[in-house]
């Protein structure tokens, strides 16, 4: 009988691959983040694997861990063809409650992908996480600030507009902020 190897015995690749295993999914993403910066660049290498399971738990683990290195990569994969993927990676950039010791992402890098998003992802869930990207610069760019504006106005999903209402000039987020 061969002996069951445990995640530990597995090399930081291989532990990826086990995130696109539904029984060994959430064991493998903790062994990954208590890995730290160590597994980033398996983690990295997950963001172009075949299964989008693993590169949404990618993007998730480059929440908490994300390097600078990591960011254009992240930006690209905004263009995943999965919406979960995306709504991964938009969180990934936009999102500060997360990250500990991790970079946040420039704004020159991340704002125009994220208006592209908001503008124009067929997937509300998607541009809905797009507007918290965008409103992470909505005080300091006139341009995220339209954008957010056009949305709270005219898109599609009430969710949207209501979301974007919060970060747009009035709301209650961007009073906060």
């Amino acid at each position: 009988m061969v002996p069951m190897l445990g995640l530990a015995d597995l090399s930081d690749e291989r532990v990826v691959e086990a995130l696109g295993s539904a029984p060994r999914t959430s064991s493998a993403y903790r062994h990954l983040l208590n890995r730290g910066r160590a597994a980033v660049p398996a983690i990295r290498t997950g963001l172009r694997h075949p299964d989008p399971v693993v590169r949404e738990q990618c993007c998730k683990l480059l929440d908490h861990l994300l390097v600078e290195d990591a960011i254009e990569e992240m930006i690209a994969i905004l263009e995943d063809p999965v919406p979960s993927v995306r709504v991964a990676a938009v969180h990934a950039l936009s999102c500060d409650r997360c990250k500990t010791d991790a970079c946040r992402p420039d704004e020159a890098l991340v704002l125009a992908p994220g208006m592209r998003l908001l503008r124009h992802d067929p997937d509300p869930h998607v541009r809905a996480m797009a507007v918290e990207l965008v409103g992470r610069f909505v005080h300091t760019s006139v341009e995220a600030e339209a954008a957010l504006i056009q949305a709270r106005q005219a898109d599609p999903s009430p969710a949207v507009r209501k979301k974007a209402g919060w970060y747009a000039p009035g709301g209650t987020i961007h009073r906060r902020t």
